[in-house]
């Protein structure tokens, strides 16, 4: 736990050290590399954050699943779960958890067979994962184990190795904006 502590402490001062047009820039390039990937084009619901704090930007990504005539889903926390709802419009989006933005209400999207776009403070080339300490993610997935993972990443969060529990569950990809990385 300490070590994963450490960890969010290090991403964090180099996420907030980075301006909002390197943000910005790498996030589109992230998006052009994620949409060509056969695992987002030939799915037609996508479950994505809605992004917060310097993250990896989703609103590129969301345009242009929209764009290819895709269902996008965000999700809202509700205790210690997660519940995605349908998105059809940005205007849906309030500040929520901890400000992150979420839908206010809408169509509840429990879909099984849908791709899942998930954030992460830092992850190594073994596509482990580390998170942001709440777990909503990892019981999600266990919930809903059918859905592919691709986690969207900036190459600075990319480490030699991070801290694994037995309870994680991996992305199957993590996209920065220079590269995909597969099991």
């Amino acid at each position: 736990m300490e070590a994963k502590k450490l960890i969010r402490k290090q991403i964090f001062s180099a996420r907030k050290a980075c301006s909002d047009q390197e943000v910005e820039q790498w996030s589109r390039q992230l998006t052009e590399r994620l949409i060509s990937l056969p695992e987002f084009q030939e799915a037609r619901q996508i479950l994505v954050y809605a992004d917060y704090n310097h993250e990896v930007m989703t609103g590129f990504l969301i345009q242009e699943a929209w764009k290819a005539g895709k269902e996008v889903a965000v999700p809202k926390v509700d205790g210690k779960d997660m519940i995605f709802y349908k998105l059809t419009d940005f205007s849906q989006l309030e500040p929520g958890y901890f400000g992150i933005p979420e839908p206010s209400q809408g169509e509840i999207a429990e879909w099984e067979d849908a791709l899942m776009i998930m954030p992460g403070v830092a992850f190594d080339k073994q596509n482990h994962r580390v998170g942001y300490g709440g777990g909503f993610y990892d019981r999600y997935l266990e919930k809903h184990p059918s859905l592919k993972r691709i986690a969207a990443a900036f190459e600075f969060q990319i480490l030699p190795e991070v801290p694994t529990e037995p309870t994680d569950i991996s992305p199957e990809i993590i996209v920065t904006e220079k590269q995909c990385i597969r099991i």
